[in-house]
């Protein structure tokens, strides 16, 4: 699956040169003619025919200078090895926060989660950019999991500084940034291990069921075949804590396809409170069916009063190896990317810092949300301050309580920690450019290595191109991408930011991995019927990206123009009425949030009005979705529910979400609703919060994995839709070792002909091509 909603960005109001003015319709399009060749164009023609073919002996060996300096420190880039660890060291001598080493602490200990940099305010970061003024004055953002606490266990966030570690470094609760106030949240993960221990009892209390439906148990053994896990977030209701949860076999080898098998079997454990004695079962559901106690259940169930299905087993249809026959040209190398004259982007590592033709920007990565971009500039200007990920939501809906109160909100699980190594050739093309990444997790920090990649890629269109009887004029559509993955649990998460040479910048999520999948029972209405047991489980995917505009300077607006039927009497009309169509220009003034229009009936740009150019229009980015966008309504994250808002820039409105908001669901640590306020935004310094998503009906295609082509056109049911079927491309059995001839990559624009007309009548067999018109004659014909 891929999410298509690709934040799009398009400059407006740019000066593009045009290698050749527009001219009428071509002669053999209004009839018979033809155009005859100069001696001089024949001439010139033949001259570079004549050039000798520039000729290489490998591929890729002409590596062009591809280190630069950063014009500037990287003050997003995160902290040093000795900035972490001075930093642990001192909160761990704070005696006001009681810290425990994480490997001696308990679920009853307080432990240190996290420690990154607190992203500098952007009025401070331009000021040392822009301003001439000092770098900004580095902090610390630190979580803390306080569970030395009876009755309110809690992520606590603070703020550590200035750094580096001094006599004038202190640790204050971080508020500034959140609409709850004091960054906390209600811990309900505190007793992990404890509720662990108490669904496993219930597993042992229904073994004799479990083994008689699927011969196998889940009691928290060594030789279980099963697991019991569910609901993200858990249910609150009436200051009761309840967590449905479900059974589901184990994988039995390597393959990570759990979530492909549910077994249809539901708990109701009430976890309310820290002591596991007052926590109890609420009931148990199986086929549609509720009972009251796991008594009641049991008594059905050998009465033979339930009708019983069986499992969801771990066998081949589940995993990822090449199966069925093979295409005799499986064997044979596939077209590959090459980068014959080396690499033509240059990069400072250190800084990870960027440049590509007209742009240039710098790197950040953080834990929860992996990669962003800042102080992005095009032809010398900053078009964004910033670009990011800011939540990712993954909504499920079905006929059970597990899936339908499955909302998860992945900023929670990190996507910094999941983005592993990119497989090279198959992630990114064999030339791509790594960088690494660092992470803080249980008082370490972690590299993962070559996990961001940059590549330029043709790509297999023209950005522009026309041609006519006379001439055809075309440019290569070459682009840059930088590309990270996080597995997040069960998906696979692509980000791509997307930069091509007029100024546009794509940003593009694509999904794949395994579905989290339903039991079929009862759940029609829900999914299609994907396997023998199983259901696709109906879910919507909805990521919000923070994009801080900048054009020609802070002070933007937001334009709407609409396109409107119109019925017009014009001065040449004869008194009569002509149906035809206007654009209505208008700006959005205050706050809000905003849906595309029906049949994208309009554009919006962010605009400078300060600015107009020569010919008084205003110049801009558009933004708008590649496919139709989706949003939805959840408490946590009410920035899915429009297509995109636009608020006016605040250094304490940096994040749109938490990953602590799938905790307190009721009490969030931001809320997004309170960012929309009814400020004026004419002409202020905006920030666009864009969700980008899909809704997602698995289908026999999804089996084992979703492939990332599933939202632009592919089989729906038909066969098993299994990629795996199509495997190896001859890696692994034929190691192609030869030199590329690069001059089938290259094309002799002198052949090019465009047109070839053989006359029927009267045909003459010895001069089929008599009357031949062509932009590039045959040389017979001069």
């Amino acid at each position: 699956m891929v999410h298509p909603t690709r934040l799009v960005c398009t400059l407006l109001a740019a000066s593009l040169a045009i290698p050749a003015s527009a001219s009428p319709k071509a002669p053999w399009v209004k009839g018979p003619g033809k155009r005859p060749v100069t001696r001089r164009e024949a001439a010139i023609n033949q001259s570079r025919r004549d050039q000798p073919w520039n000729e290489t002996d490998s591929c890729g060996t002409g590596v062009s200078n591809y280190t630069v300096k950063a014009p500037k420190k990287n003050i997003w880039l995160g902290l040093t090895e000795a900035e972490v660890a001075g930093i642990t060291e001192f909160v761990h001598n704070q005696k006001s926060l009681n810290l425990t080493a994480v490997e001696n602490a308990t679920n009853w200990d307080n432990s240190l989660l996290l420690v990154e940099l607190m992203l500098p305010n952007k009025t401070d970061a331009l000021n040392y950019f822009d301003g001439g003024g000092a770098e900004p004055a580095r902090h610390a953002h630190i979580e803390v999991d306080h569970r030395a606490s009876v009755h309110n266990p809690a992520y606590l966030d603070y703020i550590v500084g200035p750094l580096p570690i001094s006599n004038k470094t202190t640790v204050e609760p971080l508020a500034w940034p959140y609409t709850k106030g004091p960054g906390s949240s209600h811990n309900y993960a505190a007793d992990d291990d404890a509720r662990n221990d108490f669904m496993n009892n219930f597993g042992a209390e229904l073994a004799d069921i479990t083994r008689a439906l699927w011969n196998g148990t889940a009691m928290g053994l060594d030789n279980d075949t099963m697991s019991i896990w569910g609901i993200d977030p858990l249910f609150q209701e009436d200051g009761r804590t309840i967590s449905w949860d479900t059974f589901w076999n184990n994988n039995n080898d390597v393959y990570d396809d759990s979530t492909l098998l549910p077994l249809g079997l539901f708990l109701k454990p009430d976890i309310t409170g820290r002591d596991p004695s007052q926590w109890s079962n609420q009931g148990v559901l199986y086929n549609g069916e509720f009972y009251d106690t796991i008594d009641d259940f049991k008594s059905a169930f050998y009465s033979g009063n339930i009708q019983t299905f069986g499992p969801n087993e771990d066998e081949e249809w589940g995993r990822t190896d090449q199966r069925g026959p093979v295409n005799p040209t499986d064997w044979q190398s596939p077209p590959m990317l090459i980068q014959p004259a080396g690499q033509r982007f240059q990069v400072d590592v250190e800084q990870q810092y960027v440049q590509w033709m007209d742009f240039e920007f710098y790197i950040a990565f953080t834990r929860d949300t992996g990669i962003k971009l800042f102080d992005i500039n095009f032809k010398g200007q900053r078009i964004i301050y910033e670009i990011g990920l800011q939540e990712a939501l993954a909504h499920y809906g079905a006929n059970d309580p597990v899936q339908s109160g499955t909302a998860y909100l992945d900023s929670y699980y990190g996507f910094g920690p999941y983005a592993f190594e990119l497989v090279n050739g198959y992630d990114c093309p064999s030339y791509a450019f790594y960088l690494n990444s660092t992470f803080y997790a249980d008082e370490t920090t972690r590299t993962h290595l070559n996990n961001i990649c940059l590549f330029e890629q043709d790509a297999g269109h023209p950005i522009q191109r026309h041609s006519s009887s006379q001439y055809v004029t075309i440019t290569r559509n070459i682009f840059f991408t930088v590309r990270t993955v996080s597995t997040v649990g069960n998906y696979d998460y692509m980000l791509d930011y997307t930069f091509y040479m007029d100024g546009s910048l794509h940003v593009t999520v694509r999904a794949s991995g395994y579905i989290q999948s339903a039991y079929f029972a009862n759940n029609e209405e829900y999914g299609f019927h994907i396997h023998e047991y199983l259901s696709g489980s109906m879910h919507d995917h909805v990521l919000n990206f923070k994009v801080d505009l900048d054009i020609l300077g802070e002070k933007n607006s937001l334009q709407n123009v609409s396109f409107v039927p119109a019925t017009v009497e014009y001065p040449w009309s004869n008194g009569k009425t002509r149906n035809t169509m206007k654009l209505e220009k208008s700006f959005v003034t205050t706050e809000t949030g905003i849906d595309y229009p029906y049949n994208s009936a309009a554009l919006f740009a962010v605009v400078n009005k300060d600015k107009p150019n020569k010919y008084g229009e205003l110049p801009g980015f558009r933004v708008l979705p590649s496919t139709a966008p989706v949003h939805l309504t959840v408490n946590a994250a009410h920035w899915a529910e429009r297509n995109f808002w636009v608020t006016k820039q605040k250094d304490t409105e940096p994040r749109s979400s938490h990953p602590f908001n799938n905790q307190d669901v009721a009490d969030l640590v931001v809320n997004f609703s309170k960012f929309v306020d009814d400020e004026s935004i004419e002409q202020e310094d905006l920030v666009l919060w864009i969700n980008a998503g899909m809704h997602h009906v698995p289908h026999t295609g999804d089996l084992p994995n979703t492939v990332f082509s599933t939202a632009w056109g592919s089989r729906i049911n038909y066969h098993n839709g299994n990629v795996t079927e199509v495997a190896t491309f001859g890696s692994e059995t034929i190691q192609p070792e030869c030199t590329v001839d690069l001059r089938d990559s290259f094309t002799d624009l002198w052949d090019y002909t465009g047109d070839v007309v053989v006359r029927k009548f009267p045909y003459d067999p010895n001069d089929p091509f008599f009357n031949t018109q062509s932009i590039v004659k045959r040389d017979e014909d001069l």
